[in-house]
């Protein structure tokens, strides 16, 4: 008779007998999605605007690994090891084609409490004596690797963890207003840290609650300590930076190649510094000597892993959430889709394997990806590219950075952020969509701004679902299925030939960020079994494996069989920012499908100025300048209008008033053609 640990390793055994190729071959495929797009790669079509973005890519890489390094408080050619290795595994793992991920503003801001916490800074230049034998660093600067490389491993291990847990489809609790604050917050603590460097200061590292004021407290009390020559330095290469990028964006359209500006600048100020003799002269304070070539593997010190428990779930919480807001607008701008589970994955292993090579902790990047766009990158190409090329500076370039200012570092730091800094702006839309929304973002922003970025991230997602279960319990229903389909024919009268088949579903739950992911999937569900759009899509794929020449009839003969799409909004009783988002992603994506959109069942009047609420929308044309959410308020219905690229009306009181239209629409388009 069979024991019970022989009968457990029998059941095994045959579990794993029972896996068959197949079975294997779909889980790589599934886990390694550089298996599916390097078969099907286009090197005729993608390789030259890849290699383009490559190059570009490596060359703010290069920068931003050294200036992130900085900001970790480690040695600056950490920052480009760190450039290197997690780009290599997330192309193998990552899903994101355009998600250039490396060093991180926010991740380096992080690892540095801890690097500060268990390596007190010491008057002591980057290569001291005590050689430590690794890379011609001295013992202290490889102390301090050695925790940011920990941070950077157990940052990883909890990611994958949370992999593990298929914690990926709890994503929807991150709300983009609570993103955008922490983001934005967060960057305003990396350009506080870099204060000392823009005004040649010599300052203790502060950290811990209120630290953010504590730093300025300290520049005002010691304002006599500025040093006049890297002030200007430093004032003179953000102006410098941030006038060329800004004729970049403008005139981005008109070149292919975008100047460097950070690599000139990087270079222009290093040679002014050599001839100058600023370092003694003038005291400015330079990188220093840069090791050449790439370190043996070696494990983090893991006894110092209980000890930065705290950054660790820091680097992978903030890392993740910016990477996967990164890799979801790539996405959705480029069409593709990403597994937030898989993403988990790849920003884990990326954290993992590089730390064991003296890597800092690492993450996607906004410039990064931006560049990516802007310079045409199809695929992640692009970023192995930009590996080899930062591979030939870190074996050949390396040590002629000696030179470079660390006021300049600093300036490109802060430039750099601008895009962050910038979701300020987003303050007006909240304010018009959703005012709750909007005392979110400002005491998320807050809570970051005196505490740290992982503790305004937890606060803005606590916050966020106190509100909703709050607010739910004054709503009819929340079910997140609750989605009634109905079918509607109208025949013309006469001689008319009968509309097309009228698709309308019922809206019967608030639309907030809890279920708006689910109802944006659902209606996409419903919209392709019922193969609504089957017939304008082929003829679209048709024109477009044509040459790009399409034909006017196919076009104008598309155009006349567009269906319509009514979303009965009777249920619903209110909605967040999210959920405007994504009734607007769903009329987007509905005409791209030559879907009309349709709204029933909005109360209140519509009202071209005296409105309660508004948002700006970037993502469609131009011209459609706005649309307006009308709303008496949150817990009644929405209404928004405008123009949406459409001389008709799309908002209507019931649903047979928009039939109606229909109809009369229909019959008009049919009289103009004969």
């Amino acid at each position: 008779m069979m024991t019970g640990g022989k009968r457990k390793r029998s059941t095994v055994w045959r579990k794993i007998q029972a896996v068959r190729f197949e079975d294997i071959k779909t889980w790589c495929m599934r886990r390694l999605p550089i298996l599916k797009w390097v078969p099907v790669y286009n090197w005729k079509e993608n390789l030259v605007p890849d290699t383009v973005s490559g190059m570009m890519l490596a060359i703010q890489q290069v920068t931003q690994g050294l200036a992130f390094a900085i900001l970790s408080s480690v040695h600056p050619v950490f920052g480009l090891y760190g450039s290197f290795f997690p780009v290599i595994v997330y192309a193998i793992f990552g899903m994101g084609r355009h998600v250039a991920t490396g060093t991180f503003a926010l991740t380096s801001l992080i690892s540095a409490n801890a690097v500060e916490r268990l390596v007190p800074s010491v008057r002591a230049n980057f290569t001291a004596n005590n050689n430590s034998g690794i890379l011609g660093l001295s013992e202290f600067e490889m102390q301090r690797i050695g925790v940011a490389a920990a941070v950077s491993f157990l940052g990883g291990i909890i990611q994958v963890a949370m992999f593990m847990l298929q914690l990926g489809s709890a994503t929807f609790l991150l709300t983009e207003p609570v993103i955008s604050a922490m983001t934005t917050g967060a960057a305003t603590h990396v350009v506080t840290s870099q204060v000392k460097y823009l005004l040649g200061m010599k300052m203790p590292y502060i950290s811990g609650p209120l630290a953010f004021f504590h730093i300025y407290a300290y520049v005002f009390e010691n304002i006599r300590s500025v040093q006049l020559e890297a002030l200007l330095l430093s004032l003179l290469s953000i102006v410098v930076l941030v006038l060329v990028k800004e004729l970049n964006e403008k005139f981005q359209r008109n070149i292919k190649v975008v100047l460097p500006i950070d690599l000139l600048l990087i270079i222009v100020t290093s040679i002014a510094c050599y001839c100058a003799d600023m370092e003694y002269i003038y005291g400015i304070e330079v990188v220093g000597n840069i090791p050449k070539g790439l370190p043996s593997p070696k494990a983090p010190p893991m006894s110092v892993l209980p000890e930065v428990v705290t950054e660790a779930f820091g680097v992978a919480l903030v890392g993740y959430v910016a990477s996967l807001a990164l890799a979801q607008g790539s996405a959705k701008k480029f069409k593709y889709t990403v597994d937030d589970n898989q993403e988990f994955l790849a920003h884990g292993l990326s954290n993992v394997i590089p730390s064991f090579f003296f890597c800092i902790p690492s993450a996607a990047a906004m410039g990064r990806t931006a560049l990516l766009y802007s310079t045409g990158a199809k695929t992640q190409v692009a970023c192995l590219i930009s590996c080899v090329l930062i591979l030939v500076v870190i074996y050949a370039i390396g040590p002629l950075l000696y030179w470079l200012p660390m006021c300049v570092l600093a300036s490109i730091i802060v430039v750099g952020l601008k895009g962050m800094l910038m979701q300020f702006r987003d303050l007006k839309k909240y304010w018009k969509v959703d005012k709750i929304d909007w005392s979110i973002w400002v005491s998320t922003y807050v809570f970051t701004i005196c505490f740290a970025a992982n503790v305004g991230l937890l606060y803005g997602v606590v916050c966020t679902i106190l509100i909703v279960i709050f607010r739910f319990p004054r709503a009819k229903t929340l079910n997140l299925k609750n989605m009634k389909e109905v079918e509607y024919k109208y025949k013309a009268e006469d001689n008319s030939e009968s509309l097309k088949q009228v698709k309308i579903v019922s809206v019967n739950s608030p639309l907030v960020f809890l279920n708006a992911r689910k109802f944006h999937a659902d209606l996409l569900k419903i919209i392709q079994k019922d193969g609504m759009s089957s017939q304008c899509e082929q003829n679209t794929l048709l024109c477009s494996f044509s040459n790009g020449s399409c034909h006017g009839e196919s076009v104008q003969s598309c155009h006349s069989e567009r269906r319509v799409l009514i979303l009965d909004c009777s249920g619903l009783n209110f909605f967040d920012y999210t959920g405007v988002s994504v009734l607007l992603q769903i009329y987007v994506d509905c005409k791209n499908r030559y879907i009309d959109v349709l709204l029933a069942h909005c109360k209140g009047k519509y009202q071209s100025k005296n409105f309660n609420m508004m948002v700006y929308i970037s993502s469609l044309p131009s011209q459609c300048s706005c649309v307006c959410f009308i709303a008496a308020s949150l817990m009644k219905a929405m209404q928004y209008g405008g123009n949406l690229e459409s001389d008709n009306p799309v908002f209507f009181e019931s649903i047979s008033s928009a039939i109606e239209a229909i109809h009369i629409h229909r019959v008009r388009l049919i009289s103009r053609s004969r």
